[in-house]
């Protein structure tokens, strides 16, 4: 299973190519990653306040093709590699040629380690994380 969340470029996201800032990538991975944990069901403020965080390590973007202003995408989610304190999830930015046809845009990836929020070091991915993780692996 792949999940998508929707976005529609903001004016401020653009730059001056007419094409969105490619930092912006990044906060929408993010976004992502946030909606695919509801989604999952695995609740962010659950693991704050059993003293658990996620912390981005690593991240590579590769771009493919531009997009434009209120131009409706979605960044489609999957998991990658499911470690012992770390995950990695893919993400692909996807939008639709004046065929029809939904084309990657943007490509990438982030790999996130989970962390104790009292001293910040690396701590075993929780068994309910894991396990919604394991539902949207690539297979």
């Amino acid at each position: 299973m792949t999940y998508s969340f929707a976005i529609v470029p903001r004016y401020a996201e653009i730059d001056q190519q007419g094409v969105v800032f490619n930092g912006h990538y990044l906060t929408w991975f993010d976004e992502a990653c946030t909606g695919l944990f509801d989604h999952l069901q695995v609740s962010y403020p659950d693991l704050i306040a059993a003293g658990l965080d996620m912390q981005v390590v690593h991240t590579e973007i590769d771009f493919r093709a531009p997009v434009r202003w209120r131009e409706a995408v979605r960044v489609a989610v999957e998991c990658r590699r499911i470690g012992d304190t770390s995950f990695t999830l893919g993400f692909t930015v996807l939008g639709t040629d004046a065929a029809g046809h939904e084309l990657p845009r943007v490509c990438g990836s982030n790999v996130y380690v989970v962390v104790s929020t009292d001293d910040w070091a690396k701590r075993p991915i929780p068994d309910t994380v894991r396990a919604a993780l394991r539902s949207v692996a690539s297979q």
